[in-house]
């Protein structure tokens, strides 16, 4: 019987925290100046001034190797990638510049192989049974890095690589890859495109190709192709701003209803939290608890198999406070009392109806379905700088586990015996 509810990869080792952050951009390049060490170490600070780092399981971490890193990327990316350690700042620079929105510094290809090689000691801890579910707090982020290219901050496909690595060596047949980052995770779209084992779902500011990384391929009609047509689900935010009630309605009404249908037997989670309020790239407005909701929703998959993965977030304050929501979930708190739940937008409902159109054709569960159209107004958005409450303080209820042992067997480590007149009753205390 499994007595461990939930697990984290923490940078709690700080050997390990400390060679996270021991990069950052050499230039003043303004695209890369949000990508910076602080994203780690507020979000660590957080975990612990919460005590939810104390109730964590850190396991040791791992470089990812050349064959783990072979499994998204070619040879000749990886060992161009390699060199990045030897070179002088000029090379540095002219390096850069083969690539998209990016930066390469001495210790990336370190940092790289760590965020991969967390990322599967993760999925081994999840697959093997040892823990539930966790999250792989990393950086470099990952799930814009494509084959032979890096991209958008990303230098190895961290979510990708774990995906085919889960089902390479455990065997696995299904594997849902949820992407609630405020990009279009296309590296990941890219690898999977024409795979129907793995499920790739994105929602993404677009603006009608008008956001980074503007791609065709972004929209809501790009679902995959050839046997994987129908695996790749594109939810497209033509506007921004969207709240929580956006967020959920198409969870609620496109996400989870394919999910279930698909079946997965691993969940992986891009979970980039520029898509929460105060971004200064998604310039959206859900609160930091939506992400305590998505997360308890989907711990209902695959028998609450879920790895989530940091990608992107770049407003010091609800990133960290966005990783305590989903810690707090993945620990097994109950979720906060849903607040602001207006109803879906006009442009939401739009981009859902236009989803739910293009997969119809593919999964059962949304050829008979139909959603009451409501229309509803967006305020328009102050120039101010945003501000939102701190997430109301949650409740952790204590929860034990008991178990009946037969006569004669030992009380494990860390539970307590209470004698019964019939059979020895043991509680494991798990806070």
């Amino acid at each position: 019987m499994n007595l461990k509810r939930s697990f984290t990869i923490s940078v709690s080792k700080i050997q390990i925290l400390h060679s996270l952050i021991r990069y950052k951009s050499l230039t003043s390049s303004p695209v890369c100046k949000i990508e910076v060490p602080e994203r780690l170490t507020v979000s660590h600070e957080a975990l612990v001034k919460t005590g939810l780092a104390d109730r964590c399981i850190a396991v040791p971490v791992r470089e990812a190797t050349d064959a783990d890193i072979l499994l998204v990327h070619s040879e000749e990316y990886l060992e161009a990638v390699k060199t990045t350690p030897y070179m002088t700042l000029e090379e540095l620079m002219e390096f850069t510049l083969q690539h998209g929105d990016v930066y390469f510094h001495p210790n990336i290809y370190h940092c790289a192989k760590l965020a991969a090689g967390a990322t599967l000691q993760l999925v081994d801890s999840v697959m093997t049974g040892k823990v539930r579910n966790g999250m792989a707090l990393v950086r470099p982020p990952g799930h814009h890095s494509m084959r032979s290219a890096a991209n958008g901050f990303c230098v190895f496909n961290n979510v990708a690589i774990a995906a085919r690595y889960a089902k390479q060596k455990y065997g696995i047949k299904r594997v849902l890859i949820v992407d609630w980052d405020v990009h279009h995770g296309q590296g990941v779209q890219y690898c999977f495109e024409d795979d129907p084992s793995v499920l790739y779902f994105s929602w993404h500011r677009y603006e009608h190709q008008k956001f980074w990384p503007q791609l065709r391929d972004s929209d809501y009609d790009s679902v995959g192709k050839e046997k994987g047509a129908g695996f790749n689900i594109n939810v497209p935010w033509n506007k921004v701003g969207m709240k929580n009630s956006d967020y959920l309605s198409v969870f609620c009404h496109v996400l989870l209803p394919i999910a279930y249908e698909f079946s997965p037997d691993l969940v992986l989670v891009c979970a980039g939290f520029d898509s929460a309020i105060g971004d200064p790239e998604g310039e959206m407005r859900a609160s930091p608890d939506i992400f305590a909701h998505l997360t308890h929703l989907l711990m209902n998959l695959a028998g609450g198999k879920l790895c989530a993965v940091l990608e992107g977030g770049y407003n010091l304050t609800s990133l960290h406070q966005s990783v305590c929501q989903t810690v707090q979930t993945l620990l097994g708190d109950p979720a906060p009392r849903p607040a602001n739940l207006d109803g879906p937008c006009t442009s939401a409902l739009e981009s859902l109806h236009c989803v739910r159109a293009a997969h119809k054709q593919y999964w059962s569960c949304l050829k008979h379905a139909g959603i009451t159209r409501t229309l509803f107004f967006l305020m328009e958005k102050s120039a101010e700088e945003e501000t939102w409450p701190e997430p109301p303080k949650r409740l952790a209820p204590p929860v034990s586990t008991a178990l009946v042992l037969p006569e004669g067997v030992a009380c494990p480590d860390g539970c307590k015996r209470f004698s019964s007149s019939e059979d020895p009753v043991i509680v494991n205390k798990l806070r």
